[in-house]
């Protein structure tokens, strides 16, 4: 089948490094309603002293000044979100990548206040999900022009196609890499920069993290985890469904099957969880040997 927006160049660049970046995907009024969604739940956030089933609240966060960390489920929440994720901006490169039947993994919007956004620490998203198949990426919509100073999502070239790292501490599931331990190094990361209204895509098993949005901009990014239809989530991962019926209403494109494909691909279970398990931010709080610095402080 002909691809439907990617050149061959730029297939072959997500096959070989396990990411792409397409700059200016998005066109300027859809990204002009996201971001007014966004500051609808940033004044519900206003007076909320504690997190909800649909805001993620940073540590520095008070009633008085409110500071998102995460939409939790936007799809679920705004036609805005639901409508970009389900449009060929989002999805056809992604069927150019993995075929044809999409079903949803999950998505979330992440923000990183001017000054206070807080990091994500080195991981594969694999390790939290693995499936019987490689089929399994993320889109991140650029909401805000992201560069090298206000945290942009980082990823290690190539390692989709190597291990799963161990994402465990004190016997625990922390979703997190010990990066000496793993023995990569930081210098060899690349920073997946560009204007709002770009999008990146990045490989389920590929090292990413980012680190504190250090600048006077904030910098928010949508994710939306697709997998194709015929990688099914191994049993124990953190993919939960409870009917075949459930999990066919996540299908975003094609036709589901009852058929996983299965490939040899390297598995970690992503178990025991600790007792703290909630959003990746929690979770991670367990790691020890930390890369980023974890301590928000505001822009002078």
């Amino acid at each position: 089948m002909p691809s439907e927006v990617l050149s061959q160049s730029q297939i072959d660049d997500y096959n070989r490094d396990g990411f792409i970046v397409l700059e200016n995907r998005i066109p300027d009024d859809i990204m002009d309603g996201v971001r007014a969604q966004i500051e609808v739940f940033v004044e519900e956030a206003r007076g909320m002293t504690a997190p909800n089933d649909r805001i993620d609240l940073e540590d520095t966060h008070t009633p008085e000044s409110p500071r998102v960390r995460r939409i939790k489920l936007p799809h679920t929440l705004s036609d805005v979100f639901r409508n970009l994720m389900l449009s060929d901006w989002i999805l056809a490169p992604v069927r150019d990548l993995i075929g044809p039947d999409l079903r949803l993994h999950t998505t979330k919007l992440n923000m990183k206040s001017a000054g206070y956004g807080a990091a994500v620490e080195w991981h594969q998203d694999w390790a939290y999900y693995p499936h019987t198949n490689n089929d399994v990426l993320a889109v991140g919509v650029i909401i805000d022009d992201m560069g090298e100073e206000n945290g942009p999502l980082m990823v290690f070239p190539g390692t989709h196609s190597g291990p799963i790292f161990d994402h465990h501490a004190n016997g625990y599931f922390a979703g997190a890499m010990d990066m000496e331990a793993c023995g990569l190094d930081i210098k060899d990361a690349v920073a997946l920069e560009g204007p709002a209204g770009s999008i990146s895509i990045h490989h389920g098993r590929i090292v990413h993290g980012s680190g504190l949005n250090r600048s006077t901009r904030d910098r928010r990014m949508m994710f939306i985890e697709i997998t194709a239809a015929d990688a099914y989530p191994i049993c124990g991962t953190m993919t939960k469904y409870s009917t075949l019926e459930d999990y066919d209403t996540r299908m975003l494109c094609g036709k589901s099957t009852t058929e996983p494909r299965l490939a040899n691909v390297p598995v970690r279970i992503p178990a025991p969880l600790p007792a703290s398990a909630g959003s990746i931010y929690e979770i991670q709080k367990q790691l020890k040997a930390r890369s980023f610095d974890q301590i928000s402080r505001p822009v002078k």
